[in-house]
């Protein structure tokens, strides 16, 4: 998810997304640990995403 797309969602979204996120990339974890996955790459991207989500979440509640 790009930056851009982030920033179009409502906080209400954006709150919903970073939860339903958080439960993918520790399930993907789970699932690597058992048995490797075959692109391990996906789980840095996810833990990147959850993290522009969180940081344009943490400007928009410094900006208000």
């Amino acid at each position: 998810m790009k930056n851009s797309e982030i920033k179009e969602l409502s906080t209400v979204d954006l709150v919903e997304r970073i939860e339903a996120e958080k439960i993918s990339y520790s399930q993907l974890v789970l699932n690597h640990s058992i048995s490797p996955l075959d692109n391990p790459a996906k789980i840095k991207v996810l833990r990147r995403t959850i993290a522009r989500m969180k940081t344009e979440l943490r400007d928009r509640k410094l900006n208000k």
